[in-house]
Order: C-alpha cells, then structure tokens, then sequence
C-alpha cells in the first residue's frame, strides 16, 4: 500500500495541477468571449448617429489594424462600399476618422490650425530621427520659417545648377557600383535606387562637403536613422528595441558630422568650398532677431535629407519597374531625348527637362499610382462638422487623409490600375479632373501655394504641410531617368507578368521585395 501511495499522491497533485490550469485557461477565454461579446453589442446598439460609422470589429483594441496594415487601399475600398466616403475604424485603440475623394482632402489637409493638429500625430516618431526643435518638434509658426529657410535650395537658380550635379551622380553610380561591372544582369532595383537617391540628393541639396561624407560608414547611419519611421513608434518611439538603439546612435553621429562641417566654416569665417545649404543656415535669422543654433542647422539638414531622399527613392524605383514591364516606352523615352535634344545626346540641362514631356508623364503616371505616403493624419483639436452632413468630428478622434485614393479612381482615371503614362497626352488624365494650378492660393509663412486639394493627383500632400520639395522631386526624378534611359534598357524576368505588389509595412509605401529586373547596357554605337 504503501508503495501504491507514492504513486498515486503524486500523480492526484499533477491532476490538480492541470484542472487548475484548465479552470484558468476557461477564465480567461471567458474574459475574452465577454469583451467580445459587449464590443459587439455596443456597435450594434449604441451607435452615436451624430458621428461617422464605425467599421465593424470583434476586437476592441486591434479592431481594423491587421486589415489596414495589410493593404490600406483595399481597406479602404471595401469601407467605402458598406459605409460611404466618411467612416471610422480602430487602430491599436485609436479612432481613426477617414473621409475619402477631393472633399475629404479638403476638409483635413486645409482645415485650421485650431481644428486639426499634425504635430502632435507625428513628433513621436519624427522627432527621435530629425531631432529636436525642428519639424514637428516645434511651433507651427516656427516650421513655416524654417521651410522659408529651406526655400533658399529650392529656387529656379538652385534647380539649374543641380541637373548637372545629378547627372554627374547618376554616371559615377554606374561606373563604380558592383551591380554594373558585366554588360547585362539581375540588380535589386529599391536597394539600388535608395543608394543613388541619397547620393544625389547630398550632392545637390546639401552640397560637396556632405556628399564627401557619404561613405559606407555614413549610408549606413542614414539606414539605420530611416529605421526610425517602423510604424511600431507611432506607439512606442522610446522603447529599448534593437532598431531604436540603432537609430539613436545614428542620429548622435549624423549630428557629430554635420556639427563638424559648421564648427569649421564659423572657425573659417562660414567660408565653404561651395554656396550650399549650411552656409545659407548658418546666415539665417527668425523673425525674433535670434540666429538658428547650430544644433537646430544640424538637425534641419537630416530633416532635409531624408526628405530628398524617401519619396524620390521608392518613385525611381516604381519607373523602373514599370520601364521594365514596358521596353517599349523606355525606347519612346529615348528617342525623345534624340529628337528633341539631339542624337548626340548632351549633357541635359534644367531647360531641357520641360521639353521631354514624355519623361515628365513617366514621372506623373508612377506618382499617380504609388504615393510614398498613403495616409496623412490630424489630431483632431476642436470637434468638427462634416458639411452636408450631420457628423460631427470629436476630439477624441484622428483624421485620416488618403490623397491617392482618389488618383486610382476611375471617376478620373480610366483603368486606373494600368500605368499608361500616355493617359496624359493631352493635359489631363481623363474626364473630371481639374486644371493644375486651378484654385485659391495662400501664404502659410514661406510663400505662395496652391492650395490644390481640389485635384484627385495630391502625391505631395496639400495645405500648410504641403511637401516644399515637389519641384526639386520632378527635377531629381527626371533627371535620374533621363540618364538611366540612356544608359540601359530594363525587362522583367521570366515569369513575371506585370510588375511586382505594393509594401505597406513601413511609413512609406515601396515596391514589395524582392524587386528584381534584368538590366542590359546599350551599345552606344548602335543605339
């Protein structure tokens, strides 16, 4: 018996143990089942009519993220078909209010200062990267100086002078990347065009002693700085992650070498190889009479940089798959080079760009169909009416614009899937879609603007947050493809049926990896 007892007291114990366990894990679905259960409940019975419809969602706090996160664009379509153009959809707790089309554009991107705030949505996941005091660290007072600032880089006289630079840039990439020894092969076309992006962008808008600087060491800094933007810091910009660690060392050391470059120009007597845009900062004053310090000059360049560098990188790299999809309009992009410029084909120049409309509708189509931001928030600071409606927005919630929604819609663009950069022979795109440069302008503190939200083509945004870059974006990109045509012919590989899917898990929307295409160099004799 005795020995039977030894058995069995251990063995009723485990069983214990296990029916504890088994009462828990029934507690706990329980719980789960409840909360569930009442979300339910209190979306079917106690919707506020005087507020938009909540996209359905089992769970409270997950509700629509999964979904969104996924592929915002079918999201969205899909709301628009059961809810209408204004609804609202949870994301890791937070109400997020969107309104679709030209009206929604216009309702957040235009809205006033005390009605909708973009500082507060973004300066968590900003601020870690750029720095502060600048940006989105600031009052918005303080930012529209500092785009005036920044303006002094992006004038018709900065533009003519930058052609030249990139082209250089564009050339040497090629000469000396690896990537382009043989005369044909296979390259990774968002690793590539990222690398060249940067390198064109310093050169230009930051200027030779930045561009020096752009060794190995320092793109690998700028990377882990971009790292910066995961979705994840929206929510937890301060948390010990790998990627934060990283980006905060890059940030320290970003700061270290462009402190240098200032420490010694004031030393120099703000004396540098070349005009660029320091030695415009370190000229600058705001209106207070106070000069920028050379930390915030610091920071306005990494701002500055990786905003010449974002958008322009994924844009590229959409061209090229595109081009690669259709050789023949790569060769269409050639021979307007000959027939406008020449057969010799010279060095282009700022002038020559508005000639080659071909390149500049490429540049227009791939915009249209691939955004680099496809959502734009407001914090919403003063409950605000939906005209036409009886909506009324709270204060509880955030507002989201989505301007490409409207440029794949086929109220303005027939067969918007398909990129045909032809759609824009004639001036437009089709029916319903307004002149360019057609509405009201304003002065947010650095000039005049269109206000533009009346147009479904936004890729830059609209409103006082506006991208100031656009212009230097269509000079970079055009540049860029008028020397890679040049250079190459692109094709898909075998298998491949159009080009490859959208990737939405970062801040900004970028060709799905891998994103591979075969390149073959031209004959220059016989092309």
């Amino acid at each position: 018996m005795g020995l039977l007892a030894s058995i069995t007291e251990p063995l009723s114990e485990h069983f214990k143990d296990v029916s504890t366990l088994a009462l828990l894990v029934c507690a706990v679905f329980a719980g789960l089942c409840l909360i569930v259960v009442a979300n339910v409940l209190q979306q079917q019975l106690f919707r506020n009519k005087n507020e938009p419809p909540v996209v359905f969602h089992w769970f409270p706090v997950i509700g629509s993220t999964i979904t969104y996160g996924m592929d915002p664009m079918q999201f969205f379509k899909r709301c628009q078909a059961q809810y209408g153009d204004i609804f609202t959809f949870v994301l890791l707790g937070r109400r997020m209010t969107v309104y679709l089309g030209t009206k929604g554009n216009e309702f957040i991107l235009n809205a006033k200062l005390k009605d909708a705030n973009a500082e507060e949505i973004y300066s968590p996941l900003t601020t870690p990267v750029f720095g502060k005091d600048v940006v989105y660290d600031c009052p918005n007072s303080k930012l529209m100086e500092q785009k005036k600032f920044v303006k002094f880089g992006l004038t018709t006289e900065a533009f003519r002078s930058y052609v030249s630079l990139i082209a250089d840039e564009v050339e040497s990439y090629v000469k000396k990347s690896p990537k382009f020894k043989a005369e044909k092969g296979v390259f990774d076309v968002t690793s590539a065009m990222a690398e060249l992006t940067i390198f064109t962008a310093s050169r230009s808008l930051q200027g030779k002693e930045v561009r020096e600087r752009f060794d190995a060491t320092f793109a690998d800094y700028y990377h882990d700085l971009d790292m910066g933007f995961s979705p994840i810091n929206f929510m937890l910009p301060w948390a010990p992650l790998p990627h934060n660690r990283r980006r905060d060392v890059a940030h320290h050391k970003m700061v270290e070498t462009y402190m240098g470059i200032i420490t010694k120009r004031r030393e120099g007597g703000n004396q540098g190889d070349e005009e660029d845009m320091i030695g415009n900062l370190m000229g600058c004053s705001y209106k207070d009479g106070k000069a920028i310090p050379d930390k915030e000059i610091a920071h306005m360049m990494i701002a500055l940089l990786m905003a010449g560098q974002h958008s322009s990188s994924s844009s590229i790299a959409w061209i090229i798959l595109h081009l690669a999809d259709r050789p023949d309009i790569t060769e269409e992009l050639l021979e307007e080079q000959k027939t406008v410029l020449g057969n010799d084909l010279p060095r282009p120049t700022y002038d020559d760009l508005s000639r080659l409309p071909l390149h500049s509708q490429v540049i227009k189509e791939s915009l249209r169909m691939h955004s680099p931001i496809h959502s734009i928030m407001r914090k919403v600071k003063t409950p605000m009416h939906v005209e036409g409606t009886n909506y009324i927005i709270p204060t509880s919630h955030t507002l989201l614009a989505t301007p490409i929604y409207a440029s794949l819609s086929p109220f303005y663009f027939p067969n918007p899937s398909k990129w045909e950069p032809h759609r824009w022979d004639d001036g437009s795109s089709g029916t319903n879609l307004p002149e360019e440069g057609e509405g009201e302008k304003v002065d947010y503190g650095y000039g005049m603007v269109t206000k533009g939200t009346t147009s479904p083509y936004l890729p830059f945004g609209a409103g006082r947050h506006r991208c100031i870059g656009e212009q230097f974006a269509y000079v970079q990109l055009q540049t860029i493809l008028v020397i890679m045509v040049r250079i190459f012919k692109f094709q898909n590989l075998p298998g491949r049926d159009g080009v490859v899917a959208t990737d939405y898990s970062s801040l900004f929307s970028r060709p799905m990896a891998p994103a591979s295409v075969i390149w073959e160099k031209r004959d220059k004799q016989n092309d």
